[in-house]
């Protein structure tokens, strides 16, 4: 291994299996939605395991959780690690935490061996990556870049929201001051599994992210008149779940043949009033979809309003657009992506440059600081379920190229 510096990797293994046991289900996955029960007791156990390790540890009005070494001189900005701890309902073991427990890994061994650098590290748990309440709340925040906007409509609804916020000691207004001063931040840096299968397939050991994609989300809200079910002919219905249902394929159809490469996902229809026997007055589909540009995000949304349109025309319903959310596409920064490069060069690992498909704490640092992120192979491209798995090994991998792309660049 020419005398290159590795993570402590029965630590790691202890902590990651400590960690999985939060939240566990019974196939395999864990349950620990931002806020809920279980995620706190993940972030507890976090603050726990870094304060055990001598860490400095913190937790800002955002509720984004922090462990800190201090191995810079006084005043020396901080090099961020880290990714989010809360999942999906019913999701898998490895999404976010892997890049939670590898991050508190780097700064313990950097601890144990007394090293120096320019910057100090800073292990964070951002909160609520996963928009169970609103998408990337905790990076948002801590860059500034969180809008009253993004608050108007969170998933859910806005005092299940507050009672959330209200049992993690937050509030409303204290999300808006924590962002950090960019000139304190030297940069972030992400390790992730992949989600996906190009790694897996290609028999290749690192992912090195070249840019991650923009979302947008909508409810797409189509409206008829309530009748009954067995005395209105079916010539006469306005009955809002045709339109909606010709939409959701018009969905597919569009994207993939006017835009390759782009995705669209219809992930949930609710009807009104949602019986057998009423032909339905209201449906209401949720809406995401994603590209690499603003620009081709443009063209998705200006097409698919359309399809909206006409679906509607053509069933004699009334049409509701609601924006929700929208993350912008985001550049990965080159000289981090060297980094990890050099690193895995280092290691000996086989790795690729990739764009990402998925969304990312990393896209919101990228707007304030130099930010990377570094995929390792999920096993049959399997993720947001009690399948998602990714070796040991590739584990261990991932987490020692962080450490090698953290020393790197921590030395300016």
């Amino acid at each position: 291994m020419n005398g290159t510096l590795h993570i402590n990797e029965g630590r790691y293994r202890v902590n990651w299996n400590a960690l999985a046991a939060i939240g566990a289900t019974p196939d395999g996955g864990v349950h620990r939605p931002a806020l809920s029960e279980a995620h706190l007791e993940a972030r507890r156990w976090f603050l726990e395991t870094a304060q055990g390790a001598g860490l400095e540890t913190t937790v800002d009005s955002a509720g984004n959780h922090s462990a800190r070494l201090r191995c810079g001189p006084p005043g020396a900005p901080v090099l961020l690690l880290g990714s989010h701890l809360d999942s999906v309902p019913y999701g898998g073991r490895f999404d976010g935490a892997l890049g939670v427990t590898a991050a508190l890994e780097v700064l313990q061994t950097v601890a144990d061996q007394g090293i120096t650098l320019d910057t100090h590290l800073e292990a964070i748990d951002f909160t609520d990556e996963e928009g169970h309440y609103a998408n990337f709340l905790g990076s948002l925040a801590l860059t500034g870049k969180l809008a009253s906007a993004h608050l108007q409509a969170p998933r859910g609804d806005h005092a299940r929201f507050l009672d959330a916020l209200g049992r993690a000691g937050l509030s409303e207004a204290s999300l808006f001051t924590t962002g950090r001063d960019p000139a304190t931040l030297a940069g972030y840096l992400e390790l992730h599994v992949e989600q996906g299968s190009r790694l897996d397939e290609g028999q290749v050991e690192i992912g090195i992210v070249s840019g991650i994609v923009g979302i947008r989300s909508y409810h797409v809200r189509f409206v008829g008149r309530a009748d009954h079910a067995g005395t209105m002919p079916m010539e006469r219905r306005l009955d809002a779940a045709h339109g909606a249902s010709a939409f959701t394929l018009a969905v597919r159809e569009t994207v993939m043949g006017e835009l390759p490469g782009s995705v669209a996902t219809v992930g949930n229809m609710a009807f009104e009033p949602g019986v057998f026997n009423v032909v339905p007055e209201v449906v209401t589909v949720s809406l995401e979809f994603r590209a690499d540009t603003e620009v081709r995000l443009d063209e998705i949304e200006a097409l698919l309003r359309e399809a909206a349109a006409h679906a509607a025309r053509r069933f004699g319903l009334d049409l509701e657009i609601q924006h929700l959310d929208s993350t912008t596409p985001a550049q990965m920064h080159k000289q981090v992506q060297a980094a990890f490069a050099g690193a895995c060069e280092a290691l000996g690992l086989r790795h690729t440059t990739l764009p990402s498909g998925a969304g990312h704490d990393a896209q919101c640092l990228a707007a304030v600081c130099p930010t990377g992120m570094i995929f390792v192979p999920s096993a049959g491209g399997f993720s947001h379920s009690a399948r998602e798995f990714t070796r040991w090994q590739d584990c261990v991998n991932g987490a020692n190229v962080l450490l090698q792309a953290a020393l790197a660049l921590g030395r300016v």
